[in-house]
């Protein structure tokens, strides 16, 4: 288990109390919840049934919606009663997975860099992780297919896929997939999506949930989470969608493992999720106007684009800074908050993230003279 390192350089920004600092640093956003769900949490506080640990495997409005929304995307029919599991956040729901599927001694499969929470959580479980670069291009990020290939061997129980992935921004295209697939399918793997950002694409990429793909529904744990997409953050939910084979499994792990959900969010996110793509294309539209300034501020820098989601990576080594030193510079000579992604991989730890989703275009513009300032 590494440490994080994103809470140390929030309170590295919070203890210089400065107004002009732009925080980069973490995963939060200043583009706000649907007002549906706002009002819908308001009325759940005086709810009596929302303040009670039943139903264990969540409200039955919410398990509807979360089934609903997987099968929509995926095409594959899902019964809400039986396959869908909410948890207290998508990252619970993560570990619940993990905990349910790998014994010590398995190996789970993850792109590198890879959010850190991920590495972390399929180490508590007891697995070995095993890595496989995404490699950054001028056109962005892309899978290396033949490393994946190589990785994978009798010990490999699951390979945990995130896309758009965090914190590259990396998405899998058609061809990714296929390859994810047949390695799935040919070694008897499980395939662990992490959906937390499956529908935050740029550049009118399509979105392609893999549970839908040949023989990939029986072996698809979809887990999902309110926290990106729908920008719910503090309501703590999220829901897995699973064959029938390891739902039970899961579900008694969530029992074990956190005893139910913030029964006051439930409802607010199944009005989010029901009220379909419209709202989450409206941020995603915005997070995409942010992605092109951010990036044309860095232009002729090493940055490498996402694709999608709320965050990008700058090669500080290309500057000549280690990944901690280059942190340290934006903040002290910019006022930039940024996360060195040390422990985020092997080849995470040349990289810093800057995270778009928390600052508007008018504070974000202008970034590029700042970095150049610290860096270069």
């Amino acid at each position: 288990m590494r440490p994080i390192g994103v809470d140390r350089m929030g309170a590295a920004a919070d203890a210089i109390s400065d107004r002009a600092v732009l925080r980069l640093e973490n995963l939060d956003t200043d583009i706000r919840p649907l007002k549906a769900a706002l009002t819908a949490t308001l009325e759940a506080v005086a709810d009596d049934d929302a303040n009670s640990y039943l139903p264990f495997p969540g409200h039955e409005r919410l398990r509807r919606a979360a089934a609903a929304h997987v099968s929509r995307l995926s095409g594959v029919e899902y019964d809400w009663s039986e396959q869908c599991v909410i948890s207290a956040g998508g990252l619970n729901g993560i570990v619940n997975v993990l905990l349910a599927l790998v014994e010590p001694g398995d190996e789970v499969v993850l792109t590198d860099p890879a959010y850190i929470g991920l590495l972390n959580r399929a180490r508590l479980a007891g697995a070995t992780t095993r890595t496989v670069p995404l490699v950054p291009g001028r056109e962005g990020w892309r899978l290396d297919h033949d490393a994946l290939r190589a990785v994978v061997g009798p010990r490999t129980r699951a390979i945990v896929a995130m896309s758009p992935s965090m914190p590259t921004g990396c998405v899998h295209d058609a061809e990714d997939w296929a390859v994810i697939r047949d390695l799935c399918v040919e070694h008897d793997l499980w395939l662990i999506e992490d959906a937390a950002m499956q529908r935050l694409l740029f550049d009118d990429r399509p979105l392609i949930a893999p549970a839908g793909l040949p023989e990939m529904a029986e072996r698809t744990i979809t887990v999902g989470s309110a926290s990106k997409e729908l920008r719910m953050i503090g309501w703590r939910v999220g829901w897995t969608v699973a064959p029938r084979s390891i739902v039970d499994a899961i579900g008694l792990v969530a029992i074990s493992n956190v005893v139910c959900q913030v029964g006051i969010a439930q409802t607010a996110v199944a009005v989010a999720l029901e009220a379909g793509d419209s709202d989450v294309a409206v941020a995603t539209a915005e997070l995409e106007r942010r992605r092109d300034v951010v990036m044309g501020e860095l232009d002729g820098l090493p940055a490498i684009g996402p694709h999608g989601g709320w965050s990008l990576l700058l090669e500080s080594n290309a500057l000549g800074h280690d990944a901690e030193t280059a942190a340290a510079l934006l903040l002290d000579r910019a006022r930039i908050a940024a996360t060195p992604m040390t422990g985020w991989g092997e080849e995470a730890a040349r990289y810093v993230r800057l995270v778009f989703a928390n600052e508007p275009v008018e504070r974000l513009e202008g970034i590029g003279q700042r970095v150049r300032a610290a860096l270069t």
